[in-house]
C-alpha cells in the first residue's frame, strides 16, 4: 500500500471508530479492547489534530469532559485519604478506560493508571495550540481541574504501567506523561504551582530512574529508598524525549537510552521490552513509529523514513494495522497461548494507525 493511501484509510478507520459522544475504540474487531482509553485516545486526538481532523479531537476532548466532571467527590475523597495517609485501595482510584458512552469500566484488569491523565492534559493543550480552541479550556475547566488536582497529589504513586502490567512500581514513562502534561497546561495558563510540580516530577526522574547513563522501564521504594526494580529498558521510555520533552532528543541520558531499545527491541519494528509475553512480545507498530518520531527529533531523517517503510509493509489488503507483528517474538511458545485464549492479536488497533499518521506527518 502507498504510504498516501495509507494515510487516507487511517484517518477513515479512525473516524468510522469514533463512537458518537466522542470515544474512540481502541479496537473494533478485539472484544478485549472494545473500550476507550484516556491515553490511546488523546494520541489518536493528536494524530486527528495533526491531519486537520480537529472537530474528530474535540469530540474526543470533550468526551473525556463529560466522562471526568462528576468525578469531584470521588477524587476529593482519595485526597482526603491520602493526606490522612490512610490505606486506598487501587479500585478506588479513577479509571484508565471508560465504555464508550462515557460508563464506567467496572473490570479489575490494569485499573489504576496515571499516565492517561497526564496525556489527556497535554493533548488538549496542544490542540489548543494547533487549533486556537481557546474556548474549550473553559468548557472543560471543571474536569481539568479535577485532572489536576489528582495528578498533582498522586504522581508518585506506583500503580499499572502503560500495558496494564507491573501495578506494584513507579513507571518513569508514566511520570514522563504527568510532567508533560502539568508543564504543558502551567505554561499555556502561565500557572507557577503547575510548573514547579512539573520540575519536581522532572527532577524525581532524573534523580531515581537511571541506571549506567540511562533510564530504566520501573523502580520502587525499598526502606524508603527508591531503586531500580525493573533494570532494563522499555520501549515506551521514548516518551521521556517526544513528546514530553523530559530530556531533548539529544541528551546523553536519552542517546544510551535509545541506543539500549535498539540493541535489545528492536528488529525490523520496536518490541516492548525483553522479558515481554503478550502474544510472543512481538514488534508493535506504534513504537516503531514512536521510534521513527524520536529519529526526527534526531534531525535522522533516513531513519525515520525506515520506520515508516517497514509500518506502511505491515498493513493487510484492507490498510489495516495490526497492534504488533509475530516476526521476531521474544517468546514464541507464548504465542500460540495466547491466540488460543483471545483470538489473533488486534487489528486493526487505532492507537497504530493515530502514531502512522504522526509519524507522518512529523516527516513533512
Amino acid at each position: 500500500m502507498e504510504r498516501d493511501s495509507l494515510i487516507k484509510t487511517s484517518i477513515a478507520l479512525i473516524k468510522w471508530n469514533q463512537h458518537p459522544r466522542g470515544g474512540y475504540i481502541a479496537s473494533p474487531l478485539f472484544p478485549t479492547y472494545a473500550y476507550s482509553w484516556l491515553r490511546d485516545g488523546t494520541f489518536i486526538a493528536n494524530a486527528m489534530d495533526r491531519v486537520h481532523e480537529a472537530e474528530s479531537a474535540a469530540l474526543f476532548y470533550r468526551w473525556v469532559g463529560r466522562v471526568l466532571k462528576d468525578k469531584r467527590t470521588q477524587v476529593n475523597l482519595l485526597i482526603q485519604k491520602h493526606e490522612r495517609k490512610e490505606w486506598i485501595d487501587r479500585s478506588e482510584f479513577l479509571g484508565t478506560r471508560y465504555h464508550l458512552d462515557g460508563r464506567d469500566d467496572a473490570s479489575e484488569w490494569g485499573h489504576f493508571q496515571l499516565d492517561g491523565y497526564g496525556a489527556w492534559l497535554w493533548g488538549l493543550t496542544e490542540h489548543v495550540r494547533l487549533t486556537g480552541n481557546q474556548a474549550i479550556l473553559e468548557e472543560l475547566r471543571d474536569s481539568i481541574e479535577i485532572t489536576v488536582d489528582y495528578l498533582m497529589t498522586f504522581w508518585h504513586y506506583p500503580n499499572f504501567d502503560c500495558w496494564e502490567e507491573y501495578p506494584d512500581y513507579v513507571h518513569p514513562a508514566t511520570l514522563a506523561c504527568v510532567y508533560g502534561g502539568l508543564k504543558a497546561l502551567g505554561k499555556l495558563e502561565h500557572r507557577t504551582e503547575l510548573l514547579e510540580k512539573a520540575e519536581m516530577i522532572k527532577g524525581f526522574i532524573l534523580d531515581h530512574c537511571t541506571e549506567d547513563g540511562r533510564f530504566v522501564k520501573s523502580i520502587h521504594c525499598v526502606n524508603e529508598v527508591w531503586q531500580p526494580a525493573l533494570h532494563g529498558v522499555d520501549a515506551s521510555l521514548l516518551w521521556l524525549s517526544v513528546p514530553f520533552g523530559v530530556c531533548d532528543a539529544d541528551d546523553p541520558i536519552m542517546v544510551k537510552t535509545v541506543q539500549a531499545i535498539e540493541a535489545d527491541l528492536k528488529h525490523g519494528g520496536i518490541q516492548r521490552y525483553v522479558e515481554d509475553r503478550y502474544f510472543g512480545g512481538g514488534e508493535w507498530i506504534l513504537l516503531t513509529a514512536w521510534y521513527g518520531w524520536y529519529q526526527t527529533k534526531l534531525g535522522n531523517i533516513e531513519a525515520a523514513q525506515r520506520a515508516l517503510s517497514w509500518i506502511i509493509s505491515q498493513a493487510d489488503s484492507l490498510g489495516r494495522l495490526p497492534e504488533q507483528v509475530a516476526d521476531s517474538l521474544r517468546e514464541p511458545s507464548a504465542h500460540a497461548e495466547w491466540i488460543s485464549k483471545y483470538g489473533e492479536p488486534a487489528v486493526p488497533l487505532l492507537w497504530s494507525h493515530a502514531m502512522f499518521l504522526v509519524l507522518s506527518d512529523s516527516l513533512q
